[in-house]
């Protein structure tokens, strides 16, 4: 994250501020925190052994205590995926109205996922479901090692 902050955030004159981790979920380097004044999810995927793509979390306790898939009244605005395989690394930039359109935060009418896969632009996605998926993740992905596009990583962030 403070490598992202200097090389990305900065550049792009995007603020960080109120950065809390959630150890709950430490192993997907679980923590929120604002930029610009709007609340950021984010969370780090893993590599799986059996699939293409990346698995990564996206819930939250309720008053009982048992996990559920955010909802479309969580104060949230974005849900930001790190992802890395070998020396690439890359970051997804989900707002939450593509996120409510797709199915994986929950609605009224509709539940959400708990967890779900990303496909950066390195993968090569081995069936129609993946390859669609990978489709539109990507006009929400960049890649951090190569000379990020600032000007569209700005957009991500409107």
């Amino acid at each position: 994250m403070n490598e992202i902050h200097k090389e990305i955030y900065r550049n792009c004159g995007l603020k960080i501020s109120d950065f809390i981790t959630e150890p709950e979920s430490k192993e997907y380097s679980a923590c929120q925190f604002q930029i610009d004044g709007r609340l950021v999810i984010s969370r780090t995927a893993k590599i799986t052994p059996k699939k293409v793509g990346q698995f990564v979390t996206f819930w939250n306790r309720n008053t009982k205590g048992i996990t559920q898939p955010f909802s479309e009244k969580d104060n949230f605005q974005f849900y930001i995926i790190n992802v890395q395989m070998e020396n690439r690394m890359g970051q997804f930039v989900f707002p939450k109205s593509i996120l409510i359109t797709k199915g994986i935060v929950t609605t009224e009418k509709k539940d959400g996922k708990r967890g779900f896969r990303v496909y950066p632009d390195w993968d090569t996605t081995n069936n129609k479901q993946a390859e669609k998926t990978q489709q539109w993740q990507l006009d929400y992905f960049y890649e951090t090692q190569q000379t990020p596009d600032l000007e569209r990583i700005k957009e991500l962030y409107k």
